[in-house]
């Protein structure tokens, strides 16, 4: 018996959906770019060593690690993007660590050149970054690109618990988040939020809050889910080495992301569900099969439990 998913259409608002329906049907692909920026709590502004669940490696594929300047990682992106699926819209990614933590005139400079490279076919410019590094300067700078782009910020919350984001070395509490949320309200930006589910000190209670929380922000248009794992070269992957503790199984991720997803407003676009590392990198949890069978069996473990996005939401 055929499924909705047989049809395409997912419990939640996926991202490929969103944009399949926003570029009337072209096949849209991030790419990846790296600014070489670094981190507040990486440098010593805020600390050093970084958050410690983080080895920015483990989240930039190698074709970008490799390639050092700006032009070539977007030419061969592109190029890579079209032969390999099909793509014929791009939209300009800036990934790896802080991609505001520079003075503003630099990062105009780097913004400009990678969406000078393939204009014609260049639709959106996204930016990841944290709620420390932005000011009304930088925000103004993004915004004087959505005449021609839909431009994308996002930031990462990870968690709504000071008491985690101390913990992880974060060098940013949420308060920050909130008070940077402020500023972009009425913004032309098309917000988007980063999560981090599977802290050992939370409890499932806790992170199913993290929903209510995101919900009390109108201006939040897409959000990031990822469950916690482990990597080389990070510091909590050290101390997992010594110490183990506990991660979510698949399943138990699956069964949580059912509680999770009917919390949460139904207008917001879910453009990731789980995180993935390189596999020489990651430590655990190990789910063993590719990405798309980790989709695929989310998915379906999600339809299964009946949940549709927004189904317990409460304005």
């Amino acid at each position: 018996m055929a499924t909705l998913l047989d049809t395409g259409i997912k419990p939640y608002n996926h991202y490929g959906a969103y944009l399949k329906e926003k570029y009337n049907g072209k096949k849209v692909f991030k790419v990846i770019v790296d600014g070489n920026f670094t981190c507040p709590n990486r440098d010593g502004s805020k600390g050093y060593g970084g958050c410690t669940y983080c080895n920015v490696d483990s989240f930039t594929p190698d074709t970008a690690r490799k390639i050092p300047s700006i032009r070539e990682q977007v030419e061969n992106g592109i190029e890579r993007a079209r032969n390999s699926y099909g793509a014929e819209k791009f939209v300009i990614y800036f990934q790896p660590n802080t991609n505001t933590y520079a003075p503003t005139h630099l990062l105009k400079m780097m913004y400009d050149e990678a969406l000078s490279i393939c204009p014609e076919h260049t639709v959106g410019l996204s930016v990841g970054t944290r709620p420390d590094c932005l000011d009304f300067e930088k925000i103004a700078l993004l915004e004087s690109y959505t005449d021609r782009y839909d431009v994308d910020l996002e930031m990462g919350m990870e968690s709504i618990y000071n008491e985690t984001l101390e913990r992880i070395n974060r060098g940013c509490l949420h308060d920050e988040f909130l008070d940077i949320m402020k500023q972009l309200e009425g913004s032309k930006l098309e917000l988007c939020v980063h999560t981090i589910f599977g802290f050992p000190w939370e409890t499932e209670e806790m992170m199913l809050k993290y929903a209510k929380e995101i919900n009390k922000q109108p201006h939040i248009k897409f959000v990031k889910l990822h469950h916690l794992h482990i990597v080389e070269g990070s510091i909590m992957g050290v101390k997992f080495k010594k110490e183990p503790f506990k991660l979510f199984s698949l399943e138990e991720y699956t069964e949580f992301l059912a509680k999770f997803i009917p919390l949460l407003r139904p207008d917001i676009i879910i453009q990731r569900i789980f995180g993935i590392a390189d596999k020489e990198l990651l430590i655990a949890p190990n789910w063993d099969m590719p990405k798309s069978k980790i989709q695929t069996e989310i998915d379906k473990g999600l339809e299964a439990r009946g949940v549709r996005q927004g189904s317990a939401y409460q304005a």
